[in-house]
């Protein structure tokens, strides 16, 4: 690895959290600490919003207009996570785009099983409408899991005939739970996520459903009719090659994307943009793109 700062990154992270060990609960505590270590302080208005039975939580940076909404879903591998450890990238993401985020924090396996999470998300959008956020005034992100939770959101939201939002951006999102890609060899090593991490989680979040079932892996959804999407992803990820091959097929099928492969980067890097300059680039990027199409 030849950046610096994201081999330092890296090396805390290897050494902070025990991704092959434990039981998912101290997983869940690990990757809390882990996140809330590298998170900036910043001035946020944070206010809560359940959405029936799901916490919801209204978050806005300084100024930020509350017409325009980004709807947010974190990361985790489906098992873990929540808006609490995510509160910097989302603070980042409403400073840099000048609007607020709405994040949920949809339901964990094994507790719950897909596609509960689907369900969760698909709910917090209708719910957005129903008080009056309109449909172009939405942008759905998300980072690892919740990136492949707004892809499954989106789809949803066609097969459905729901007006679906303006965009989405979507950060290091699993694609395809097959994990077939060749980066996965190539990378092995250069990321802090691990093939049987990815394994594990996807075991206990699926519970015997279809590897390919679309809502899992969108890759093998009919991907025509999806809004403009943002894409980034890290040259060192494992899922590197699953994420180029999904932006190949969007683009086949007319989706308009935008495609950003940041150099020596891995899993979720724009959650250490406090330590890493390519991850305040990758969401100032971000926050540019969602400002972008909301104002068109």
């Amino acid at each position: 690895m030849n950046n610096k700062q994201a081999e330092e990154v890296l090396n805390v992270i290897n050494k902070s959290i025990s991704l092959s060990q434990g039981n998912i609960f101290q997983l869940r505590k690990d990757f809390e600490q882990l996140y809330l270590k590298f998170s900036s302080k910043h001035e946020l208005n944070v206010k809560i919003q359940n959405v029936s039975d799901i916490p919801g939580f209204k978050i806005c940076a300084e100024n930020a207009q509350d017409d325009h909404i980004i709807l947010f879903f974190h990361g985790g591998s489906f098992t873990a996570g929540s808006t609490k450890d995510h509160l910097d990238l989302c603070g980042k993401l409403s400073r840099e785009s000048g609007f607020c985020v709405f994040s949920i924090d949809y339901r964990l396996a094994p507790e719950h099983k897909f596609p509960d999470a689907v369900e969760d998300c698909l709910m917090s959008y209708l719910w957005l409408l129903k008080n009056g956020i309109e449909a172009s005034q939405i942008i759905i992100a998300g980072i690892s899991a919740g990136g492949t939770l707004a892809l499954s959101t989106l789809l949803s939201l066609r097969d459905n005939e729901v007006e679906l939002p303006r965009a989405a951006v979507c950060m290091s999102p699993l694609v395809d739970m097959l994990f077939e890609g060749h980066s996965m060899v190539t990378n092995k090593g250069k990321d802090w996520i691990t093939q049987e991490r990815l394994e594990k989680s996807r075991r206990i979040y699926l519970k015997g459903n279809s590897l390919t079932q679309p809502l899992a892996s969108p890759i093998y959804a009919d991907l025509h009719g999806l809004p403009p999407l943002m894409i980034q992803v890290g040259s060192h990820e494992l899922l590197l090659d699953d994420i180029i091959k999904f932006y190949e097929k969007a683009v086949d099928s007319n989706v308009e994307v935008t495609f950003e492969l940041w150099k020596d980067m891995f899993h979720s890097f724009q959650i250490f943009s406090s330590c890493i300059e390519e991850g305040q680039n990758a969401t100032r990027n971000a926050g540019k793109y969602i400002k972008h199409m909301l104002s068109l």
